[in-house]
């Protein structure tokens, strides 16, 4: 009687192991072929959410990776820091993809109108905004793009991650920007892959998951510091208006986009603000988030 009992609680624990066997391997499974299974790796993670604790000590203890110290900074200066920094997303299979960061936008929130946390509006959409600095803030744009910010300190502050210069995974980037075009679009050149902010995400396949994970531990994406030895001059960093935000007046001509100059992976240039920058006729770029944050009076809520 207890060996037949026995048998029968196995056979009824069945279905519910064979269920998150299967849903285990959706989640990981992604080297079918085609458009429109690379199309449903662009819009879905790769791995589970969670992963071993074991695995994630290892990526938090990566050489050259940057830490949570490089992200407690004011917006408008960790959006200049990013300028040279590289970014890594590792997929399923262990491949890496890498780009140096060349092109950012700082949106300070509170009085910054063009920020989607203008006036301390928490949202359920923009909730990474106000959690801990190195916090990926991933939202969309006319519904089907995606663009890849990072928080900073500061009260519902982020920097968008604008342009990357590709340095591996060329190929792979490639197949996952072509299943987001047209049929028979001609093939991208690499400085075409990442040089905007939703290209960036196609090419990385940062998908709506990485919403709310930590940059600073995650073990599927992640900064390092520059390959180059030699840091990034601000002779070099070019300060320019936003892009995309008109509408919004005064804070539109706000130069807080910041790219580095003569990179031919920049979305766009912005000729006078080059020509400026030589002269050293630049406007003001810190706004009084950043002003206070420098001086200590500026109280950062962390979730």
């Amino acid at each position: 009687m207890a060996g037949r009992k026995r048998k029968m609680l196995a056979l009824a624990a069945a279905p519910e192991q064979s269920e998150s066997v299967i849903k285990h391997s959706n989640l990981t499974d992604q080297k079918a072929t085609g458009p429109l299974s690379k199309l449903k790796e662009h819009i879905t993670c790769e791995n589970a959410p969670h992963l071993e604790t074991e695995q994630s000590h290892y990526f938090r203890n990566l050489p050259h990776r940057l830490g949570e110290d490089f992200f407690s900074q004011p917006c408008i200066s960790l959006a200049k820091a990013f300028l040279g920094k590289v970014l890594v997303r590792r997929r399923a299979d262990g491949t890496e993809l890498r780009g140096r960061i060349v092109e950012t936008e700082a949106y300070l929130g509170g009085e910054d109108k063009a920020s989607h946390s203008a006036g301390g509006k928490r949202t359920e959409r923009n909730t990474a905004m106000f959690m801990k600095p190195g916090t990926i803030y991933v939202y969309p744009i006319y519904g089907i793009y995606l663009c890849m910010n990072v928080s900073s300190e500061g009260e519902g502050a982020a920097v968008l991650l604008r342009s990357l210069e590709p340095l591996q995974g060329q190929p792979i980037m490639r197949e996952l920007r072509a299943a987001r075009r047209k049929e028979g679009s001609s093939q991208l050149k690499d400085k075409e892959l990442c040089n905007g902010p939703s290209k960036l995400c196609q090419a990385l396949n940062i998908a709506r998951c990485f919403d709310r994970r930590d940059l600073a531990s995650d073990p599927e994406v992640w900064l390092e510091t520059e390959p180059d030895p030699s840091p990034t001059k601000p002779l070099d960093i070019v300060s320019a208006p936003r892009i995309g935000i008109e509408s919004h007046g005064e804070w539109a001509k706000k130069p807080w986009r910041f790219y580095l100059r003569g990179h031919p992976c920049v979305s766009i240039v912005n000729k006078e603000a080059e020509r400026q920058s030589l002269s050293g006729n630049v406007m003001n770029d810190l706004g009084p988030s950043d002003v206070q944050s420098e001086t200590g009076q500026h109280n950062v809520k962390k979730t």
